[in-house]
């Protein structure tokens, strides 16, 4: 295995709605120049089956990935350009993985979409799949975790998981997409939230048009871009 020259973030796919929110995080890192390891786990395929179209497989999976960041928010295939960047897949059954392990070298995990029974495996320490295990090194080694919850409404449980997390260190992101930055298409939606969790992760990105303190700021930009 060839050395990588920057630690990667790993990104973990849930089974939760929101494939789109996944690919715009992977695009952003790869487009920042950071490395990424990434793990889908079982119910997310079943996810991104079902709005994307895309059977993600572990033999094609390069293939399959690619074919899944060049498609946009609302589905439309070849929306966005080839990616190119450092990214290793590892199945979401290999508890074996290199990720698995303290040791190997990680910035931290992004899991996106974070679904509740991904976020309950998470709190309460199951490691039932590679994503969970992860997530538990993650905090064990005092890295950043940033959970991008998708689900409404939260059920008492669940509050009560994401403020045990919150606790733990992570950073709880609800995919909320915000209408201040004039938006104009699902893309942007997508983006803001994709934006967000790379706030979190402390990476650079220009997905969507941050907050100024001018009232009036979207509504000029919808203008500005003929929406």
């Amino acid at each position: 295995m060839t050395e990588r020259k920057r630690t990667p973030w790993v990104v973990g796919v849930s089974g939760a709605s929101g494939t789109p929110y996944a690919a715009s995080v992977i695009r952003g890192l790869l487009a920042a120049g950071e490395s990424v390891d990434l793990v889908v786990s079982r119910a997310a395929r079943l996810t991104l089956l079902d709005e994307t179209g895309i059977a993600f497989r572990d033999a094609h999976w390069r293939d399959d990935l690619a074919e899944w960041l060049a498609r946009g928010a609302d589905g439309k295939p070849g929306a966005f350009a080839a990616q190119d960047g450092d990214i290793r897949y590892w199945a979401a059954g290999d508890l074996a993985a290199g990720p698995s392990s303290g040791s190997y070298p990680a910035k931290g995990m992004l899991i996106v979409p974070a679904s509740t029974a991904c976020v309950a495996g998470v709190a309460l320490g199951l490691s039932k799949d590679l994503l969970q295990r992860v997530a538990s090194v993650t905090l064990k080694e005092r890295r950043r975790l940033v959970v991008a919850v998708r689900e409404t409404p939260l059920s008492g449980q669940t509050l009560k998981q994401l403020v045990a997390l919150d606790e733990a260190g992570a950073v709880v992101l609800p995919a909320s997409p915000a209408f201040y930055a004039g938006a104009t298409h699902i893309q942007d939606l997508v983006d803001f939230v994709a934006g967000r969790v790379l706030d979190a992760a402390g990476v650079p990105h220009g997905l969507y048009r941050r907050w100024e303190g001018e009232l009036g700021g979207a509504s000029r930009s919808r203008e500005a871009s003929g929406g």
